[in-house]
């Protein structure tokens, strides 16, 4: 069915869009090695790392979201975003007269618009996927033409008014994702003691990073935990601030790097993960069955990281701490009563692990093989 097709992939901003996107194209090049695929995204933004280090090949628009806050600034930003729209539409034809795609998939961020509305001008199938509860602006609006709209979660569905009906897919992810690595720790070089991920999305989060070099600060002397953390695109200071708070960051229990593109690894590794309540992130620490401490973030569409977090928190699967809540004290003194309690973890774990929909590759695979038919 996908032998020899060429399927067209549009996804950006966040890792949130990209990894689930990377997730099919993944499944579908491991059932299909002939299949041709193409990303299309920006130059700028995460996409153009994490797309190639995959493995797929990635062309580039010049595109930008709007801010829907109008100070003077914004406004600007704003005119730059219309003169990269009337530009972009040439951009996105030549792509697809170049590539000439049988499939076209959206994953989300501002990208997937001019692509996706182009695409389906042409007669070209397309297909969207919604990671979250609260659909992004770009997939409600493709909704309406999109053939297959794909949803983590069906309560997207209430907000959004869509060409067929929807289907309930869960959430793509990696494969390498879905099974435990038994070499992680000691690819990763730790020893026995428990080892700490942390991260705060693939950007960064300054309340995230504060707090976690705060809690680091407090549990270094023990040298009873081992901490693996993530900073983000804009946490460049990150290491600067451990050093003031007298941190070596030459010592071996400690390892810092901007973004984690080896997640499978880490995550097998870790003895508990401390993120924020994306839908990516969640769904991969249930698919490893994690214990975690959620922080989700305040500034996303309808708070919808902090239902993402009740809800394993509800389970028992996590700790949630909102962010007014959050200093590093409170932090440290959680991660040392839970590191404490291996019973607890484990349980953890297991409710966590409960929770996991790990077929939803599969699931998203069926919507497209019926697309590709046609």
């Amino acid at each position: 069915m996908f032998d020899n097709k060429r399927i067209l992939f549009a996804a950006g901003g966040t890792a949130g869009h990209i990894n689930p996107a990377l997730s099919v194209a993944g499944l579908l090049r491991y059932l299909h090695p002939e299949i041709k695929i193409l990303f299309v995204g920006t130059a700028d933004r995460m996409e153009a790392k994490l797309v190639p280090q995959a493995g797929f090949a990635l062309r580039t628009i010049e595109i930008s979201g709007f801010q829907r806050s109008l100070s003077p600034e914004n406004i600007k930003r704003n005119l730059g975003t219309v003169k990269k729209l009337i530009r972009v539409s040439g951009q996105v034809n030549q792509i697809l007269d170049e590539f000439q795609p049988d499939l076209a998939l959206g994953f989300g961020g501002y990208v997937s618009g001019p692509v996706l509305r182009a695409a389906g001008r042409r007669g070209i199938p397309t297909a969207i996927h919604e990671q979250n509860a609260y659909p992004g602006i770009t997939n409600k609006a493709l909704a309406r033409r999109a053939d297959a709209v794909m949803l983590t979660d069906m309560a997207a569905a209430q907000r959004m008014k869509c060409k067929n009906p929807p289907v309930h897919t869960g959430l793509p992810i990696r494969r390498e994702l879905l099974a435990a690595n038994p070499a992680a720790r000691r690819e990763l070089g730790l020893d026995e003691r428990p080892m700490v991920l942390s991260m705060g999305g693939s950007l960064g989060a300054r309340a995230i990073n504060e707090a976690v070099c705060g809690m680091i600060a407090l549990l270094w002397k023990e040298r009873a935990v081992q901490f693996h953390h993530a900073y983000g695109q804009y946490g460049a200071w990150v290491p600067g601030l451990l050093q003031q708070k007298g941190v070596d960051l030459n010592a071996p229990e400690l390892t810092l790097r901007e973004y984690i593109d080896d997640m499978a690894r880490c995550l097998s590794a870790a003895d508990l993960v401390i993120g924020r309540g994306g839908a990516s992130a969640v769904n991969e620490i249930q698919a490893l069955g994690k214990p975690s401490i959620l922080i989700p973030s305040p500034n996303v569409a309808e708070n919808h990281q902090y239902f993402n977090a009740k809800t394993l928190a509800d389970r028992g699967a996590a700790i949630l701490i909102e962010e007014k809540d959050l200093t590093p004290a409170l932090l440290a003194d959680t991660v040392r009563m839970l590191l404490a309690d291996k019973a607890r973890l484990a349980d953890m774990g297991k409710a966590a692990r409960a929770m996991a929909v790990t077929d939803a590759n599969e699931r998203i695979y069926d919507v497209l093989r019926g697309l590709a038919g046609k």
